[in-house]
C-alpha cells in the first residue's frame, strides 16, 4: 500500500508542475483554494479589458445563484465547488466569450447538481442562456446500463449535436474539460489516466478543429503528462538543460529579426519561445527523431498588420538567414481547416541552430490564437444567431461528423470513425482541384480519399485519376501542392471492397461502406441467405424449423431488424455472424419447446394462492432463497446476473425449470416484454443466507484496467489474500492498452464481494470494476 501512495505522491507533484508549465505561455491558471471572492474579482476584471458594457449584474446574479445553490458541495481537492464554475466562466472570459457564454459557464453545474431547473435558469437568466446550460448538462447524462464504448459513442453523438445547434456549448464544455484537467492531481492515478485519454482523443483534438490553440495546447500537454509521465519529465528535462543558452538563443534572434523588419519599414510585433512540449513530442514519434534532431524547436513569431507585410517580412527573413529546403508552407494562400493562416519557415541561425519563423497578420493572430471563439466576441448591435449560423458554414468537418451520424447506426464503427478522424498524431496534405481550390486530406491519402472528399457521387464512380497532368495508379500518395483530377465513368459499377483497405480519410471509408449496405442491398440479401442455409446444412440443422414467424419475430426484435431480409443483408454485408442468427433461432426453438406443463402449473398455484386472500407463505427453498407462496418447486441461480446474499433479488418462472433467481437490476429482467413480466415473483434471502455454514455463490467480475506487467499477477494475489478460489479467469488487451479481465468465483455473499472489489479497486493501473448484469 506504500508503494501506491507513493506512486500517488509522484503523480501529485508532476500534477502541480505541468499546471505552470503547460500554462505559463497561455493563459495564468488561479492557485488552489483562491477565495471565491477573488476569484470572481478577477473574472469581472478580465471581461472589463474587452467587453463594452458595464453592466455586470446578471454575472453577479448568476455568481449569487450558483454560490448559494453549490453551497456545502466541494470538490475532490477540498474546495468549494464554487471554484470550479467561477475558473471555467475566467477561461471563457480570457476568450473573450460573450456575455451570455460566462453566464452559462458559471450555472453550467447547476441543474446537474442542485434542485435548480431549467424553468428556473430561463426564468431569471432568459431562454438563451437556460439552453447553453441545459445543452452542457445533456452532455453529461449519461447510460451507465450501456458498455464503455457504447457511453463514449453516445456522448459524443449528443455533443456533435449539441455543437451544430449551438457551438457556444462546446466551447464551454471545453473551459470546463480545460479546469478538470488543472486539477487532475486530486483524481486517483486510474481516473488521471482515463480522462486524460478521453481529452488526448476526443476534446484536444476538437479545441484544435476549432482553432483554439490557447486551450488546445494546454490540454496537449496535460494529456501528455499523465499518459506518458516519463517522456513528459524528460522532455522538461532536455528542454531545461542549457536553458540559459537557449533563452539567450532566442533573445538573439528576436532582436536581429526585429531591427532587420524595423529597417524595412514594416510595422511587427515580435516575440520568440521553445514550442510546447506535445508538439516537440508528437515531431520527434512521427519522424522517429531525438529532440536535438527536431528543426522547429525554438520559433520567433512575426506579427504584422496586412498580407502584403506578411509576404515583405518573409523576403527580408530569407534574406537575411539561409532556410532549409522543403521547410516553408503558406497557410495564408492555403488555410487550414480551422481557419488557421500564417507563413512558416525553417531558417539557419548564425550558430547553426535551425529556428522556425511564423509571419502573419494581428487577425490571423487572434484567429489562430482563439479560432470560432473569436467569432464570439461581443460586437455592439450584432446578431448572435447570424454570427453562429455564418460561423458554424465554415466548418466542414462538423457537417460531415453529423452525416456520419445519420449513416451510423452501429455506435462502435462511429467511435471508430471519429477517433481515426480526430487523430492528433497525424499529419496533413494539400492538394488543389482542377479550378484551384484547396482539399485538406490526411498524410498519406491517394485520388481515392481526394475524390470521396468532393463528393461521394464523384468517388462512386471514379475509375481513375491524373496528377499533374499525369495518369497514376489510384494508390499514388498525394503529396503538397499536387493537382489532382479525378476521372469518372457512368458504366462504373462502383467501389471496390479492396479500396476500404487502401484509402487514409475516415469519410472514404465511411462513404465505400455506405455503398455496400445500399447500392447492394438486393445482392447482401441474397447473399446472406445463401450464407444461413449453407451453415444450417452444415451444422445438420433443418432451416424450416428455426424460420417459423414466431421465432422470427423475437429475433428481429432482438437485433432491431424491420423484416427479415434486412437481417440477411445485414449477414451478407458481414455486420453479422450466420452462426450467430441461427444459435438465437434455436434458443427460441428449444425454449417454445420445453414442457408448459409445468410453467401452467406454476402460474395456477400462485393464482390459486392469491385467490385466497391469504398471505402468500414463505418457503425456504435452495441457498437461502424465500419464495413467495410456492411449495415444491426447485430453484435455480441464474447464471446471466449471478446474484449472492445481499444482492436485490426476483424470481421468474421458467417454462419447465422451476424459478430462476434473478438480481433486480440483471438486463433480462428489466428487457423482459409485458407478456412475461407476469412470470416474476416476489423472492428474498432468509435472514442466514449468508452465514450457512460452507455455502458459497458463483458470482462473476469484469476488470478494466491499463495494461502492464504483473497486472493479472497482481489481482490474483488479492484473491489468494482474501482465501476466495477462482473457478475461471480470462484476461484480453485491446490496441488502446486496456486490459479487460473476466473472473467467475465463488463467495459467501454481498458483503464480502465489496471487500474484495475494494481492495481491487487499490492496485495501480485498474480503471474499474462491474459485476456482470446479463
Amino acid at each position: 500500500m506504500d508503494d501506491v501512495k507513493l506512486q500517488e505522491a509522484k503523480e501529485l507533484n508532476i500534477g502541480q508542475e505541468i499546471v505552470s508549465s503547460a500554462s505559463k505561455d497561455n493563459m495564468p491558471v488561479p492557485d488552489a483554494f483562491t477565495p471565491k471572492e477573488q476569484l470572481f474579482d478577477r473574472l469581472i476584471e478580465i471581461i472589463r479589458q474587452y467587453h463594452p458594457s458595464t453592466d455586470i449584474s446578471l454575472i453577479e446574479k448568476a455568481y449569487h445563484v450558483a454560490d448559494e445553490k453549490h453551497n456545502g458541495q466541494l470538490r475532490k481537492s477540498g474546495e468549494p465547488y464554487i471554484s470550479h464554475p467561477l475558473c471555467v466562466a475566467i477561461i471563457l472570459a480570457e476568450l473573450e466569450l460573450d456575455k451570455e457564454s460566462i453566464i452559462a459557464g458559471i450555472l453550467h453545474d447547476i441543474i446537474e447538481d442542485t434542485d435548480y431547473t431549467y424553468e428556473d435558469v430561463a426564468r431569471e437568466f432568459g431562454a438563451e442562456i437556460a439552453d447553453l446550460v441545459d445543452g452542457v448538462t445533456k452532455l453529461t447524462q449519461l447510460n451507465y446500463s450501456k458498455d464503455k464504448v457504447e457511453l463514449q459513442a453516445e456522448n459524443l453523438r449528443k455533443m456533435f449535436l449539441a455543437m451544430a445547434k449551438d457551438i457556444r456549448v462546446i466551447l464551454i464544455k471545453l473551459a470546463d474539460r480545460l479546469h478538470n484537467m488543472r486539477t487532475m492531481e486530486y483524481q486517483t492515478p486510474a481516473k488521471q489516466i482515463e480522462k486524460s485519454r478521453e481529452t488526448m482523443d476526443i476534446y484536444a483534438p476538437l479545441a484544435q478543429r476549432l482553432g483554439i490553440s490557447k486551450v488546445k495546447i494546454e490540454l496537449d500537454d496535460l494529456s501528455l503528462m499523465y499518459l506518458e509521465p516519463d517522456v513528459y519529465k524528460k522532455l522538461n528535462e532536455e528542454i531545461a538543460f542549457q536553458k540559459d543558452e537557449r533563452d539567450a538563443f532566442i533573445k538573439d534572434r528576436v532582436k536581429e529579426v526585429s531591427k532587420a523588419v524595423a529597417d524595412a519599414g514594416i510595422d511587427a510585433k515580435i516575440d520568440g519561445r521553445v514550442k510546447h512540449l506535445f508538439s516537440i513530442y508528437k515531431k520527434m514519434k512521427n519522424q522517429n527523431k531525438t529532440i536535438d534532431q527536431i528543426y522547429d524547436l525554438f520559433a520567433v513569431r512575426i506579427i504584422v498588420d496586412t498580407v502584403k507585410d506578411c509576404y515583405a517580412a518573409l523576403g527580408v527573413m530569407h534574406e537575411m538567414y539561409k532556410p532549409i529546403p522543403g521547410r516553408f508552407k503558406d497557410y495564408i494562400a492555403m488555410p487550414k481547416a480551422n481557419m488557421y493562416q500564417s507563413l512558416h519557415t525553417t531558417l539557419i541561425g548564425p550558430e547553426g541552430q535551425p529556428f522556425e519563423i511564423q509571419i502573419r497578420t494581428f487577425e490571423m493572430h487572434r484567429t489562430a490564437e482563439y479560432g470560432i471563439a473569436a467569432h464570439w466576441k461581443y460586437k455592439e448591435g450584432q446578431d448572435g444567431k447570424n454570427t453562429q449560423e455564418s460561423e458554424a458554414a465554415k466548418y466542414a468537418w462538423l457537417r460531415q461528423i453529423l452525416e456520419w451520424q445519420t449513416d451510423m447506426s452501429d455506435n462502435k464503427e462511429f467511435l471508430g470513425v471519429i477517433k481515426n478522424d480526430f487523430n492528433l498524431f497525424s499529419e496533413s496534405v494539400y492538394c488543389f482541384t482542377p479550378s484551384g481550390d484547396v482539399k485538406t486530406l490526411p498524410a498519406g491519402s491517394n485520388p481515392i480519399d481526394f475524390a470521396y472528399s468532393i463528393h461521394s457521387a464523384v468517388g462512386n464512380k471514379m475509375v481513375g485519376a491524373r496528377v499533374n497532368g499525369k495518369l497514376v495508379d489510384i494508390n499514388y500518395e498525394i503529396q503538397n501542392g499536387d493537382r489532382v483530377e479525378i476521372i469518372t465513368s457512368q458504366n462504373s459499377r462502383g467501389p471496390s471492397r479492396d479500396w476500404i483497405n487502401i484509402v487514409k480519410s475516415a469519410q472514404a471509408k465511411s462513404k465505400i461502406n455506405q455503398w455496400f449496405k445500399t447500392e447492394l442491398k438486393e445482392d447482401n440479401i441474397v447473399k446472406g441467405k445463401d450464407m444461413l442455409t449453407a451453415y444450417c446444412k452444415a451444422k445438420g440443422i433443418v432451416i424450416s424449423d428455426i424460420t417459423k414467424p414466431e421465432l422470427v419475430n423475437i429475433v428481429l426484435t432482438k437485433y432491431g431488424f424491420k423484416d427479415w431480409d434486412s437481417l440477411c443483408a445485414a449477414v451478407g454485408h458481414g455486420g453479422l455472424k450466420e452462426g450467430q442468427i441461427i444459435g438465437k433461432l434455436q434458443d427460441e426453438l428449444r425454449k417454445k419447446n420445453e414442457r408448459e406443463i409445468t410453467d401452467e402449473q406454476i402460474l395456477a398455484n400462485m393464482e390459486a394462492k392469491a385467490a385466497t386472500g391469504k398471505p402468500a407463505k414463505n418457503l425456504k427453498s435452495k441457498g437461502g432463497i424465500l419464495v413467495n407462496g410456492l411449495e415444491d418447486v426447485s430453484v435455480r441461480f441464474s447464471k446471466c446476473c449471478s446474484p449472492v446474499p445481499g444482492d436485490e433479488i426476483v424470481g421468474f418462472v421458467t417454462r419447465g425449470r422451476g424459478v430462476s433467481i434473478h438480481r433486480t437490476d440483471c438486463v433480462n429482467v428489466i428487457n423482459l416484454t409485458e407478456t412475461e413480466r407476469h412470470r416474476l415473483i416476489d423472492a428474498d434471502w432468509s435472514v442466514d443466507a449468508s452465514s450457512q455454514s460452507g455455502h458459497l455463490y458463483t458470482t462473476e467480475i469484469r476488470i478494466f484496467g491499463n495494461n502492464r506487467n504483473g497486472l493479472l499477477v497482481d489481482v490474483t494475489r488479492v484473491f489468494t489474500e482474501e482465501q476466495i478460489e477462482m473457478t475461471s479467469v480470462s484476461a484480453r488487451n485491446n490496441k488502446q492498452g486496456i486490459a479487460t479481465i473476466d473472473v467467475v468465483f465463488e463467495i459467501k455473499g454481498k458483503n464480502q464481494l465489496g471487500s474484495l472489489m475494494s481492495k481491487i479497486r487499490n492496485i495501480v493501473g485498474i480503471i474499474d470494476i462491474e459485476r456482470t448484469t446479463g
